[in-house]
């Protein structure tokens, strides 16, 4: 049986499976038809009608993402039909769109504004008729422009669908509609957890991450601050894409000496604090698995998954480890101990991270996280942030020599490294826990069952007979699977890693924007490439958490450590869930 189709577009043949659009089959052999509405992990919508192109022996133009291709169909995509009915769409499109692109968060890398200069749109026919309506700022994360949205629905298919939050849907109909979250509430008030995945579905500026780069520069400027930075495992492989370079190929060392030039003081690594997080973390599993304490027990790194547990599953609090992220954990460190070491007061040390996520802003603001007596992490900022603060500065990296991270907490192992990518905390974990349970010396660190992108991943460990049940799961739609099974009884697990955005950390919502799944699983192998290069690759094997331990924690679990690495979170009790 053949389960191939033939068909012409634009004269070239074609040889497509049954099933196939007219716009993948376009892509198949290199033929560019635009789209807005089109996102390839979503449901066809074919609302935008872009895409539109001739096929003949059709009286309409029909759209390209949804219309089927046919045995023998023969299609145009450059007709000065389909050309003028796709300006027409983009002019119309426009007339309700807010002309302050040089303002814009998206400026240069918009869908929208790409389109319209691809399709020569100098003068729009018609009359610009701007709806007016307020910004949402009632987030520290990320906010909303509702006059800039096209209604694509990408974003609430990405919320629905790849989150299961729910937090937006339409209101209203006609030129009234408009995408709102839940009950026309502000984002705050809304059941959204700041994941900022609905910010890469945004094909436009319609959704953003609140930008700080000003209060940096304001710090940085201050001579009474000791402005100190910490850069997150994720950033490091993604910072390249925002500053004209290859996925993971701006070396680590010139990073370093990049953020030198723009004037921190000091260059540390969250790395450091994700193999302290493991000694707590694993220490922690034990002690639930030898004391009979809740199980299954969660990873709580992911701020956005910490976000949606306290929203829907309250009554699973419990089972979340009591460890801060390693950005918090920093943070607190950072004003006790490192400002100890240094000689330099607390109160003058502004404490800067390096994020690939925008949930990061909120978990800084949480009222839980100031455990060393001052607010412990004073400003987030985004891979793109610091992408942009680079372009604007102008630093050529190319003439950069590298530079070393300063001491104390800047020396890390490939198991903080891997905690970039989901399945990174697990792994990091397993080399540890079973060192510390067999006493033997783990040969083959590579746990590689717990690596990839699928939705869910599930194995099992023997740790000196005792059987240990593991799952991953990136993404909280497939969260919510292993949650259900928890609450339900169901759960045959004993350790789980949750990580809130699609492949992790690398394909955080505040990364460098992307609709491919390619390149998140590109940005995972740089992470694991840089792992197998590391010298140490098991979180207990860091010097400088060792002398952590020795002059100031003491020992894991310990009463230091439970005062500044660890917390408890709260249920959300959104009344409309």
């Amino acid at each position: 049986m053949n389960n191939n189709i033939n068909l012409t577009i634009d004269n070239i043949p074609v040889t497509v499976p049954k099933g196939s659009t007219i716009l993948q089959a376009a892509r198949q052999v290199g033929i560019k038809i635009p789209t807005l509405c089109y996102h390839p992990d979503q449901a066809v919508k074919a609302n935008c009608r872009v895409c539109v192109c001739e096929v003949e022996g059709s009286r309409l133009l029909q759209a390209a993402c949804s219309q089927p291709a046919m045995e023998g169909m023969v299609v145009k995509t450059r007709t000065p039909k389909v050309i003028e009915a796709r300006k027409t769409i983009l002019e119309l499109i426009l007339a309700h769109h807010p002309q302050d692109c040089l303002n814009c968060i998206r400026n240069g890398n918009c869908e929208l504004q790409d389109l319209a200069a691809e399709y020569f749109i100098r003068d729009n026919p018609f009359e610009l008729k701007r709806r007016g309506l307020p910004k949402d700022y009632s987030t520290p994360a990320l906010f909303r422009d509702p006059d800039k949205c096209i209604l694509c629905r990408r974003c609430i298919d990405t919320c629905s669908v790849t989150q299961s939050v729910n937090a937006l849907g339409l209101q209203n109909r006609g030129f009234e509609t408009m995408v709102v979250p839940s009950m026309g509430l502000d984002l705050i008030d809304s059941p959204c957890v700041m994941c900022g995945q609905c910010i890469h579905a945004c094909p436009v500026g319609a959704i953003g991450e609140v930008e700080e780069i000003d209060k940096l520069l304001a710090a940085l400027a201050d001579p009474n601050k000791v402005v100190v930075t910490q850069i997150a495992p994720a950033v490091r492989v993604a910072i390249g894409e925002e500053i004209g370079m290859q996925t993971g190929e701006l070396p680590m060392d010139v990073f370093v000496a990049g953020l030198r030039q723009l004037g921190f003081d000091y260059v540390l690594h969250t790395n450091f604090t994700a193999d302290l997080t493991i000694m707590e973390e694993g220490n922690e599993l034990l002690q639930r698995l030898n004391e009979g304490g809740t199980l299954p027990m969660f990873t709580s790194c992911s701020p956005g998954w910490i976000n949606f547990c306290e929203t829907y599953y309250p009554d699973l609090l419990d089972n979340l480890s009591t460890c801060k992220s390693p950005q918090q954990m920093f943070g607190a460190l950072v004003k006790t101990y490192w400002a100890e070491k240094m000689n330099i007061a607390p109160e003058n040390i502004y404490s800067v991270s390096i994020m690939p996520c925008v949930a990061k802003k909120y978990e800084a603001s949480r009222p839980e996280m100031d455990d060393s007596g001052y607010r412990d992490v004073d400003l987030v900022l985004t891979t793109r942030e610091i992408g942009r603060l680079f372009r604007m500065s102008g630093i050529d990296f190319t003439q950069l020599a590298g530079s070393d991270f300063d001491s104390w907490m800047g020396a890390y192992t490939g198991a903080g490294v891997i905690f970039g990518a989901s399945g990174g905390v697990m792994e990091a974990a397993l080399r540890t826990v079973y060192e510390v349970v067999t006493g033997e010396t783990l040969q083959d660190v590579n746990f590689t069952v717990t690596r990839g992108i699928e939705g869910i991943k599930e194995a099992e460990l023997d740790l000196a007979g005792t059987t240990v049940k593991i799952a991953i799961a990136n993404g909280l739609s497939n969260a919510r699977i292993l949650m259900d099974q928890v609450r339900n009884g169901e759960s045959p697990y004993h350790f789980i890693e949750i990580m809130a955005c699609p492949g992790g950390c690398i394909g955080g919502g505040g990364q460098p924007i992307t609709k491919a799944n390619t390149k998140r699983v590109e940005r995972i192998e740089k992470i694991y490439a840089e792992d197998e290069k590391m010298p140490l690759r098991k979180s207990h094997q860091n010097p400088e958490v060792k002398v952590l331990y020795d002059e100031f924690l003491h020992e894991p679990l310990g009463e230091k450590s439970h005062e500044l690495l660890h917390t408890h979170y709260h249920a959300k009790n959104k009344k409309y869930l």
